[in-house]
C-alpha cells in the first residue's frame, strides 16, 4: 500500500485531494472553492508580514502604513496584495454563493455545508471591516464610527455596548488596538471553519450541474480536477497581478489616503464595495433599529433557503422560471450595491426601498411560489408522459 494511503495524516490528504470521487459533469463554477482557499492563504500570509511592521497605536497607525509603503522592502507589494486580495476574496465568495444559489447546493443532504458557509461569509465580512479600520484614514475612522454606532439601536443595552466596544467615548486608541487583535486572530478561526466546511462537504461529496445525486459517473480528484483547478488559479493570478501592479487603488476609496480627522466629516461615508449592498439595505429603512435588523437579516436569510426552496429538482439547469428569478435577483443585488455608494436623495431613497423589498421577497415569496409551481408542472408533465 502506498504511503499516501497507509500514513495516518497523508491518508487524510489523499482522501480529500487525490482519491476523492467527484461528479464528472462539474464545470468551472466548482473551481471557486479552490480559489477561495488560495485567497485565504494569500491574505493570512500577507497579513502576517504586514503585522510585523504595523503599529496599532492611533497616533502611529496611518504613518506605519505609509512606512510599510515607502520604507519596508517590497512593503508596497505586500500591502497592495493584502488590500486587493480582500476584494478578490469577496469577488470569488459572491460568485461561489451565486453558484450555490443557481445549482441548489444548499438543499439536502448538504444543509450543514451551507450553514457553515454562511457563517464563513459573516465572519469574512467582519474581518474585512476590522482590517479596513486599521488603515486609519478618513474613511476608516468614519466607517468604524458609523458601523459601531449601529449597535446603539439594540434596546436596553445598546447605549452601554457601544462605549464598551470603543473602550472610550469615541473611536480612539483602545478601539484600533482591539480591532487589530481581532483582525489578526479571526482569520485563523476562519481557517478552522473552512476545514469544517470541507469536512461537511466530504460526507456527501459535491453536487453537480444536472442536480442528480449518484455515485455512478465519478472520477478521482487527481489528476482531473486538480489540473482543472490549476487553470483557474493561473487566470486568477493573472487578473490579480493586473490589479496589484497596474491599478492597485481602483477597488479602494481615495479618502483613505487622508489621515483620519474626527473633526472633519467626509462628504459621503461609504464602506468598501463588497459591503455596499447591505449598507444600501441598512439606509433604506428609516428606523435605525429596523435598518440594523434588515441588514443582518439580509445575510441570515440565506439560512432559510433549504426550507423555502420546495423544488423536487436540485438546481435551475432545467427550470426556466427559477432561472429568470435568479437573474432578476442578481440584477437587484448589483443595483443595491450601486445604490449603497450614492447620496441619500430622490430617487435613490425610493429605489433602495423597492430593491430591499424585492431582496427579501425573493427568499420569502418568489422562491417558495416558483418552486411549488414548477413541482406542479413537473407532476403534470410526468403524468402526461405516463399516459402516453
Amino acid at each position: 500500500m502506498p504511503i499516501r494511503k497507509s500514513n495516518t495524516y497523508l491518508s487524510l490528504v489523499n482522501s480529500y485531494l487525490i482519491d476523492s470521487p467527484q461528479p464528472s459533469s462539474i464545470n468551472y463554477w466548482w473551481n471557486l472553492g479552490s480559489l477561495l482557499g488560495l485567497c485565504l492563504v494569500i491574505q493570512i500570509a500577507s497579513g502576517v508580514f504586514l503585522a510585523m511592521h504595523y503599529s496599532s497605536d492611533i497616533s502611529l497607525a496611518f504613518d506605519s502604513v505609509e512606512h510599510i509603503m515607502r520604507d519596508v522592502n517590497a512593503g508596497w507589494l505586500i500591502r497592495y496584495i493584502h488590500a486587493n486580495g480582500a476584494s478578490f476574496f469577496f469577488i470569488c465568495m459572491y460568485l461561489h454563493i451565486g453558484k450555490a444559489l443557481y445549482y441548489g447546493s444548499y438543499k439536502q443532504p448538504r444543509v450543514m455545508v451551507w450553514v457553515v458557509g454562511v457563517i464563513i461569509f459573516i465572519l469574512t465580512m467582519a474581518i474585512a471591516f476590522l482590517g479596513y479600520c486599521l488603515v486609519y484614514g478618513q474613511m476608516s475612522h468614519w466607517g468604524a464610527t458609523v458601523i459601531t454606532n449601529l449597535l446603539s439601536a439594540i434596546p436596553f443595552i445598546g447605549n452601554d455596548l457601544v462605549p464598551f466596544i470603543w473602550g472610550s467615548f469615541s473611536v480612539g486608541n483602545p478601539t484600533i488596538q482591539r480591532f487589530f487583535a481581532l483582525h489578526f486572530l479571526l482569520p485563523f478561526i476562519l481557517a478552522a471553519l473552512v476545514c469544517m466546511h470541507l469536512m461537511a462537504l466530504h460526507v456527501n461529496g459535491s453536487s453537480n450541474p444536472v442536480g442528480i445525486t449518484g455515485n455512478i459517473d465519478r472520477v478521482p480528484m487527481h489528476p482531473y480536477f486538480i489540473f482543472k483547478d490549476l487553470v483557474t488559479v493561473f487566470v486568477f493570478i493573472l487578473a490579480f497581478s493586473l490589479f496589484v501592479f497596474f491599478s492597485p487603488n481602483t477597488l479602494g476609496h481615495p479618502d483613505n489616503y487622508i489621515p483620519a480627522n474626527p473633526m472633519v466629516t467626509p462628504p459621503s461615508i461609504v464602506p468598501e464595495w463588497y459591503l455596499l449592498p447591505f449598507y444600501a439595505i441598512l439606509r433604506s429603512i428609516p428606523d435605525k433599529l429596523g435598518g440594523v435588523i434588515a441588514m443582518f437579516g439580509a445575510i441570515l436569510i440565506l439560512l432559510t433557503l433549504p426550507y423555502t426552496d420546495r423544488s423536487i429538482i436540485r438546481g435551475n439547469t432545467f427550470k426556466i422560471l427559477s432561472k429568470l428569478a435568479f437573474y432578476l435577483f442578481v440584477f437587484n443585488f448589483i443595483l443595491l450595491g450601486n445604490l449603497g455608494q450614492l447620496h441619500v436623495e430622490v430617487p435613490y431613497i425610493v429605489l433602495g426601498q423597492f430593491a430591499t423589498l424585492y431582496y427579501f421577497a425573493h427568499y420569502l415569496i418568489i422562491v417558495p411560489v416558483i418552486s411549488t409551481l414548477e413541482n406542479i408542472l413537473f407532476y403534470i408533465g410526468t403524468l402526461g408522459n405516463s399516459r402516453d
